[in-house]
Parts: structure tokens; sequence; C-alpha cells
């Protein structure tokens, strides 16, 4: 989950057929307390002493029993969580990690300020009640926000083998690039496909992630969607004839550009849209969400992007927040050893300190990645009864996105640009020829601190670059933390970055005060990611992991065990976890609170 681009992914596609029978329902409980509960504390911090810490820094301790279980406090757990307890559901999350976020956490390092992962935002400044933004749609739903704010602007660096170029969020400035790059009748074939991604779009922002369920009831929640998305459609400029336009929701992007781009240099543009929004290229990336990337992009009154005050830790210390003011705990540096299960059903997790367990009453919800989930929290039964259905085979054979490599550095600033023409955000691409997803060919650059320089001392900048999923973890299995290959490894890595991050600063290297590189392994080690991986190397918006017979969405096939986050619907991306945790939650509850939230007050433009 760690990207730039990635965070804008908007994942609003078709509602997932759903079968079976009903979930079972929680209802509002009072918790049953340990007799040893302890008040909040900070479990360990890497920030000085004088950096004041948020709620993301600071740890719960876990009830006994509770109606809902949450393993990790991600974007996707921590939404969920939330969620619930605004749904009056109790609520315990596990975090393996000293801070929360997972791949979203911020952390702190002589003086300097960092986001491990995503800095690149849509949607958090919008008016409350306003945004199409997953995770902004969650908060305005809480009753939380950013005490500080979004800082905004609207364009990005781009660094290509045959130029550069500024990439404002306006449709005639993308219009007048790709005539630059490829010429007139690359403008011509962009141009029709923009018009066919038109209604697509509109389709996609007309199903909104606060109305998906995973029961039946998911057709009295998305009543009320239906004639916007009939409009979407059919009210274009096609009329009618736009109905046709519904199979798109459900397919690759590669196969609507198949229908209207033959320019080489266009395609290989397009393939780096999808690549830096989901880790995967066209023909692995739905058509929806990039049709809603485009239309938002460049709509006719202007787009914006945002960077939250504080960095994505905000973000983070908002949803926490959201989490407790419903009752909900959480708990830091707290791994979880087992899911437990009664007569195959998930009923509770055991933590590794002490073995303890925290009883579930209606269910168990897992943020860690579907590899992570069924390798090494399930039962030798349950795992077991996956190898039996064939569920295990199935998995093996999904392909999974690389890891990365990241820079973190703390520069001095002196000389360098005035923040407004530095600019925030970078991407280099090194060579077309290798592919937008070879090995360290795409770099995405944050320099955070031209927006917020609170994150800095003064007259510094922090500075983070990494290869864009494309790190494979093969080549660094073998090698041991500590030894000197992994520190040869490392600084082969580094310059690799240092190389790229010269296109912006050219005399970066000279400027470093603070310098850390992590790898697959670091990836692996603190966000405990499956082999590092960046997550699915599929449509997760056409797939479910768990099972190939299960539908899109939260179920995993196991009585009691739903999941969030990137390794189930829709996939990769900020928004999209905070989307399934919307998902999972109101898959939890009884009809009638979905309704309740979806007819009470307005938490988003399309809700």
């Amino acid at each position: 989950r760690v990207a730039s681009f990635g965070k804008m992914s908007r994942a609003l596609v078709s509602v997932p057929f759903c079968r079976g029978a009903p979930a079972p329902r929680a209802s509002p409980r009072r918790w049953r307390r340990s007799q040893s509960a302890r008040p909040s504390r900070v479990v360990k911090s890497s920030a000085n002493s004088d950096t004041p810490l948020g709620a993301g820094w600071v740890s719960d301790e876990l009830p006994d029993e509770v109606d809902v279980c949450i393993i990790g406090a991600g974007i996707g757990g921590l939404s969920c969580a939330a969620l619930l307890g605004k749904y009056g559901v109790s609520v315990a999350v596990a975090e393996a990690h000293t801070v929360a976020g997972g791949a979203a956490h911020g952390f702190h390092k002589g003086g300097f300020e960092f986001d491990s992962g995503p800095s690149y935002f849509l949607g958090l400044s919008s008016p409350p009640g306003e945004s199409i933004n997953g995770v902004r749609q969650v908060l305005d739903a809480v009753g939380e926000t950013l005490p500080r704010g979004a800082a905004v602007y609207n364009s990005l660096n781009m660094y290509f083998p045959d130029g550069n170029f500024t990439c404002v969020a306006d449709r005639e400035s993308y219009r007048s690039a790709i005539r630059r790059f490829a010429g007139d009748d690359a403008v011509c074939e962009w141009d029709a496909l923009e018009k066919a991604m038109g209604p697509l779009g509109d389709a996609a922002v007309a199903i909104p992630f606060a109305g998906m369920r995973a029961d039946n009831g998911v057709f009295l929640t998305m009543a009320k969607y239906v004639k916007p998305l009939v409009v979407a459609l059919g009210g274009g400029p096609r009329g009618k004839q736009g109905f046709e336009d519904a199979k798109w929701l459900r397919s690759n992007f590669s196969e609507l550009i198949d229908q209207h781009v033959t320019n080489k240099w266009l395609r290989q543009l397009l393939d780096l849209e999808c690549f830096v929004i989901s880790g995967l290229k066209a023909d692995r990336t739905s058509a929806a969400i990039m049709a809603f990337t485009f239309q938002e992009r460049h709509k006719m009154e202007g787009c914006v992007y945002d960077y939250p005050i504080g960095g994505s830790q905000a973000i983070v210390d908002a949803l926490v927040r959201g989490v407790r003011k419903h009752g909900g705990k959480v708990a830091l540096g707290s791994p979880v050893s087992e899911i437990v299960f009664e007569d195959k059903k998930a009923v509770g997790i055991k933590l590794k300190k002490g073995g303890r367990v925290v009883r579930a009453r209606t269910a168990v919800v897992t943020n860690a990645s579907v590899w992570d989930t069924t390798n090494s929290l399930l039962p030798d039964h349950m795992k077991q009864q996956r190898i039996d259905s064939g569920d295990t085979q199935y998995l093996s054979d999904v392909k999974k996105c690389d890891s990365f490599v990241h820079l973190h550095l703390g520069i001095d600033a002196t000389g360098l640009p005035p923040n407004s023409e530095l600019g925030i955000h970078h991407l280099v691409v090194d060579d077309w020829s290798k592919g937008v997803d070879g090995n360290r060919n795409v770099f995405n650059i944050s320099i955070p601190t031209t927006l917020d320089p609170s994150q800095a001392p003064v007259g510094k900048h922090t500075v983070h670059i990494y290869g864009a999923a494309n790190e494979p973890y093969e080549k660094w299995r073998a090698v041991k933390r500590g030894s000197e290959a992994y520190a040869a490894m490392k600084k082969d890595a580094a310059d690799d970055l240092y190389r790229a991050l010269e296109r912006v600063i050219p005399d970066i290297r000279q400027r470093v005060e603070v310098e850390m590189v992590a790898t697959p392994l670091t990836q692996a080690r603190f966000v405990k990611r499956h082999e590092g991986t960046y997550g699915p190397g599929v449509d997760m918006t056409r797939v479910n992991l768990y099972g190939a017979a299960l539908p899109p969405g939260p179920k995993t096939g196991i009585e009691g065990l739903y999941a969030v986050g990137d390794s189930t619907y829709p996939g990769i991306g900020v928004p999209a976890a905070a989307g399934s945790g919307f998902f999972t939650a109101n898959s939890i509850v009884s009809v009638w609170k979905n309704l309740g939230m979806l007819y009470g007050p307005k938490i988003g433009k399309n809700v």
C-alpha cells in the first residue's frame, strides 16, 4: 500500500452478487472488561522527546470480550473499527507495530518527520459531507476531522527519458503534454478514450462504498443509487446506447484502451498512470477506477490535490480518535498469533504476548494480507479445510505485486528553489523500454515540507523516494539483515534512488543530514506484509482471493471471519482500503443500521 498516486484511486464499481445465508448481526453491548485493565499508554516512540505524539502512538488495554475483534490497525482495519463503533458495536483492534496506520504510518528521526508510504491524496479538503474520498467519508461519518487541515496544490512534475513536463490537474494541460510527446494523432486517440470513459466515470461515482454490503440487504441500501446509475449510463451523450457501457464496469482498462488507442507512447503513459495508482499495468487495473480518476482530475470546475498537515499520520490519528470516541480500543505492540475457532467459526484472537485470548461475540476481521492470514493466523484444521476445498491452490496461483526500496532523507534546503517552485511530488521513469513495472524503473518522490514545513527543522526538507512496487522480494529472501551482503545491497539500491533524485535536486547527496534505506525485508518486518508485497497483482474488483467461488467483497468463506484492506474489494490505495472498511462494517451490522447512516447526515457527495 505504499504509493503516491495510488491514494487517489476510488474503486466504485458494480456491486458484487451476494449469495449465502445472512451474516450474524452485531448489536450494541456493554464491554466485559479485564480485571487487569490498565490506562492507555505509549508503547514505544522513535520521536524526539519534544515531539508531540498523536492518538496513533497511544495504546489501550483490550477487554476480554467484545462484539468484533480486528487484526491490524491499517487504514482498512481502523476505518472498519470506527464505523462499527458508530453503529454501536464494541470493537478491539490488535496491532503488531508500535504505531497505528499500517503502510500509512509516520515516524520521526533526527528532528524530521517522515511518511512511510502515501503522500498523495484527493478529496481531503472538501467541505464536510461533500467528498468522494473513502477515508474522508469515514471521518465525516464518525465525526472526526484533520485538526490542522490539508494543504492544496494542483500539479506534479514528471521526468521521462524523452523529456520532462509538469502535469497539472487540468484537461487541456494533459492534452498539450500528449501532443508534445506523441503528436496530434495521439491527442485524437486520447479524446476518443476520454469520451468513452465519461459515462463510466459517472457510473463509478454513483455507487458509494457506504451502500455496499455482502448480503441481500444490498438491494435496500443500493436502492437510492439506482437512479444516479441509470442517469450516468443512459443519460449521457449516447442516450440509451450508453447502457452498453455498463460492461466496462467489470473490465480491465486495457480492454477499453484497445478500443481507442494505438499510439505506443500514449499506451505507455496510460500503463504508467495505472501502475502508480494500483501497482498494476492497464491489463490488470479496473477500467472504472481509471475512468473515475481521469474524470475527477480533469473536471471542468478544476481539481486540487491534498496533503494532510502532519503527514499521513494525521489521517491515522484521526481514524484512531474515531475508534476511541465510540468506545473502541486499539492496542499497539500486540501481534496476534492465531485466530481462535470453535466448530469452524472464528470466535476471537490469541495474542502472542502471554497467549491471552480476546473473545469476539459476532465476528473477527483481518486487516492482514490474505497470505499472512491464511498462512500464519489460521489453525491447522482450518488450513486443511482450505486445502481440501482447493482455496489454498487457488491463492497460490495468484500473482503478487513486487515490493519496494525506499530512501528517507533529511536534507539541507539552503539555495534550493522556493517551495512553490520545487513542488511536493515528482515521478521519474528511467527507461520506457524496461516497461513501467521494470525493476527500479519508476520512482515516486515526495518532498512534503514544501507544503508542511513543520515536518523538518527550519531551513531543511524531508524527502521520500521509493521504487514503485518494482523490487522483487526473491533477490532479498536469503540475505540476512545486518550482514555485509545486506549492507552492500542497500547501498546499491540507495545509489539507484539517488540517481533518480538527482533529476530533481542535482546535488542531493551533498545535502543529506539524515538517511534511511528501507528494503523488502524492512517492509515485511515493520508493516507485516507477506514478502513485503505492495498487494495482490490482480484487479480486486473482479475476484475474491479467499476462494474462487466467492464474490468480490469482505467474505472469506470461513464463518465469522471477514477481511478488509487491499486483499479484498476494491484493492490497493488509501481510499480503497477505507472503502473496504465500509463494505465490511456494513456487512456485519443489520441493514437497518446501514440505512440509518445512508439516510442520516450527509457523509459524502455521492452518498
